[in-house]
């Protein structure tokens, strides 16, 4: 490992290994987390595209922790801010944060703790990154390490643009000494990823692409016609589990948020439209476990490091693949088994053409660049479209979408699931091809279907389309027609524009299929299969229950008095491994799952006495 000559690390001279012990409690790190501290170690550039819940913070506060100086962090989040660093102070390490939360008088104290050598690790803003004060604080201590933290911000390319992000190589250039920079981001397209290293100016950067597979997520699309019942089907047995439920609007919100108050479910709402006190409380109330559910818009959630979210639903289609598995991926972040549901309609990929359309807004784009920016937009919702609508395995999809290689067939998603039947489709095909190209390329699908059935709308009738020599040859099909459709555009036979009001047009392929009269097989759903209960089987752990519940309940007593998460306390997952390992001494307590030697000094005395009364009572 690396000796005390390396660059700038502190006199004690513990190992990365070390460190991860005495302070976050865990005996080995998980895959990629050696390979990028090292690389850090060694006074490198790092871009690490991790999804979340892999543990990118244990990559840049280990090293951190080794370094002499102060390690800074930009982050955008105000809420993963506090988050973190009310974790860092509960093991031991001294942090602080400064952003727009914090008064002004707030700010020049926590400037002046740094100067004065108060803090191993300081959390800031990118807004207030190149501020007269923080550029004095930076020209006046000894910065070991720059970590940059949801790093796709700086890209026109990714979902979550933002323009305070530019100012980042022009605060590093003006640093006397450059310390090694680490870029870390959950999710990020190839192009993205080359992206950020160029925007960033990364010096030779070491890239390491974890896995975008997370196993423990069982990921489910439907398309209900009833929104809600399908909603209140999945919930009926999750009355005692944490989870997210994200809508489109600010109305969705309301509204389903009132519903499920209605049905006696423990929920709130998070949105822009409340104030910046109700959403704090709010956030704060979810974090602390005292509502059981938060209705949000994509407003809520970044940041968020409640590891025991059993369930993401998206009552709404999301606007692109990222969002989508960011936002899911806040489910499992414990390791435990999660359920992540999308409820999809139609109606959602109009929303979010409306919304590309009137709700994008960049002060610092021209004409022509803002216009760029939204054919991107549409182009990743089509992407997101075709997710709702493919009969393939959905993890697949996702992986492939990250240009990660697929593998087989997960059996872990609703696709995997269900039984699919191999339907010969040639003849309908060949009528929908032929319609659009009567059609003339120019109308969508709900139109090419109206034309085959046969409709007499008033829209149809006004363009003249029952003329068409193929209105009304598919009157009588069997199959659907808009599954069909989707199946032909999914397999490259269409294509659909990505403008406002998308446009289906026939491809080379297509073309090819009806020369050659070639048969086309789909693979289109025949039934399900009976449903699995995915979380309860996450606690099928042979442990005590009630002994659980217990520590849980000690846990939250604590909480409460330091006016903390009960996850900061403990996570989940140190309390089933006590359950598990029933520790008797605090030597066997550092035994546990996520125990390090500050948590056991300061909380190990009361788990012990906790495992021993109720082991007393239960014997007697």
């Amino acid at each position: 490992m690396f000796g005390c000559k390396a660059r700038r690390l502190r006199g004690n001279c513990l190992t990365s290994t070390e460190v991860l012990k005495q302070y976050f409690g865990y005996d080995s790190f998980r895959n990629g987390q050696d390979t990028l501290i090292n690389n850090i170690l060694n006074g490198q550039d790092v871009l690490g595209i991790m999804p979340t819940g892999a543990g990118k913070s244990i990559c840049f506060q280990v090293p951190g922790l080794m370094f002499l100086g102060v390690t800074i962090i930009i982050s955008p989040l105000i809420s993963l801010m506090k988050d973190q660093v009310d974790s860092l102070i509960q093991n031991g390490i001294s942090a602080a944060f400064i952003n727009s939360s914090l008064t002004e008088n707030q700010i020049k104290k926590a400037i002046s703790n740094t100067k004065n050598g108060m803090y191993r690790m300081l959390y800031i803003a990118p807004e207030r990154l190149i501020s007269y004060e923080f550029l004095q604080l930076a020209a006046s201590i000894d910065i070991s390490l720059l970590v940059i933290d949801e790093a796709h911000c700086i890209s026109q390319w990714g979902q979550d643009f933002r323009p305070s992000y530019t100012k980042i190589p022009e605060f590093l250039h003006n640093l006397k000494v450059r310390p090694p920079v680490a870029a870390f981001t959950a999710t990020a397209t190839p192009i993205v990823q080359d992206d950020i290293a160029s925007k960033l100016a990364l010096d030779n950067p070491s890239i390491f692409l974890s896995s975008f597979d997370r196993q423990n997520l069982y990921f489910e699309v439907k398309k209900p016609s009833k929104k809600f019942d399908d909603l209140m089907y999945f919930l009926k047995d999750k009355k005692n589990l944490s989870g997210i439920i994200y809508c489109s609007t600010r109305k969705n919100v309301e509204e389903l948020c009132e519903k499920l108050r209605h049905q006696g479910y423990n929920s709130s709402r998070y949105h822009a439209g409340l104030s910046d006190i109700e959403k704090k409380q709010n956030q704060e109330n979810f974090i602390h476990d005292n509502i059981q559910i938060m209705v949000a818009t994509n407003a809520f959630g970044m940041g968020i490091d409640k590891p025991n979210v059993s369930f993401v639903v998206h009552y709404n289609m999301p606007m692109d693949i990222e969002s989508y598995y960011q936002e899911a991926g806040r489910a499992g972040r414990d390791g435990q088994l999660a359920h992540c549901l999308l409820l999809y309609s139609p109606q959602d990929t109009r929303t979010n053409l409306w919304l590309i359309e009137n709700s994008i807004e960049n002060e610092n784009l021209d004409n022509q660049g803002l216009e760029n920016l939204k054919d991107k937009s549409r182009k990743r919702l089509y992407e997101m479209e075709l997710y709702c609508k493919t009969n393939d395995c959905l993890r697949n999809y996702i992986l492939k979408y990250f240009g990660e290689k697929i593998k087989n067939e997960c059996k872990n998603c609703s696709n995997c699931s269900r039984e699919l039947e191999a339907i010969d489709i040639t003849i309908e095909a060949q009528k929908i091809i032929s319609c659009v190209v009567r059609m003339k390329e120019r109308y969508g699908a709900n139109m090419v279907v109206d034309v085959l059935k046969g409709a007499k709308n008033k829209r149809l009738l006004g363009f003249g389309l029952q003329n068409l020599s193929t209105y009304g040859i598919s009157k009588d099909s069997e199959h659907d027609l808009h599954e069909i459709i989707d199946y032909l555009i999914i397999s490259g036979y269409l294509t659909k524009t990505h403008d406002e009001f998308p446009k289906i047009k026939i491809s080379s392929l297509a073309t090819k299929a009806l020369k050659s009269k070639e048969s086309i097989i789909a693979k289109l759903p025949h039934k399900t299969k009976q449903s699995i209960n995915f979380i309860q089987e996450s606690s099928a752990k042979l442990i005590d229950k009630d002994l659980l519940v217990y520590l849980k309940e000690l846990r939250l007593i604590i909480a409460r008095k330091k006016k903390l998460p009960a996850y900061v306390i403990f996570n989940d997952s140190s309390l089933v491994d006590m359950c598990t390992k029933l520790p008797k001494t605090i030597d066997e307590m550092l035994t546990v799952f996520g125990v390090g030697s500050v948590k056991a000094e300061q909380y190990g005395n009361q788990f012990l006495k906790a495992i021993a009364d109720y082991s007393k009572s239960k014997s007697s």
